[in-house]
């Protein structure tokens, strides 16, 4: 992460104009549960979010779609876009 903040980007840096996300796709994998989903999405800003627990992943992946400019209604079982990304 330092690399990329340190590395320019037209007027920012790399990580200014980057989404990372590191994650599993299990919380439980003994038992195949998703909730809790661990997920860390890091980029420009620096806020702090935990989600309200049994938040569909598909919301998480239908906001990032809208937000870099593909609009879609949906994303496998989403229920709406998360307003504070």
């Amino acid at each position: 992460l330092e690399r990329m903040r340190s590395t320019p980007d037209l007027d920012g840096s790399l990580l200014d104009r980057s989404l990372l996300f590191y994650g599993s796709g299990m919380g439980n994998s003994n038992v195949h549960a998703t909730d809790p989903l661990p997920m860390l999405a890091v980029g420009a800003g620096s806020r702090h979010l935990v989600l309200p627990k049994k938040t569909e992943i598909g919301n998480l992946w239908l906001t990032v779609a809208n937000r870099y400019g593909i609009p879609l209604e949906k994303f496998g079982e989403s229920t709406a876009m998360i307003e504070s990304l």
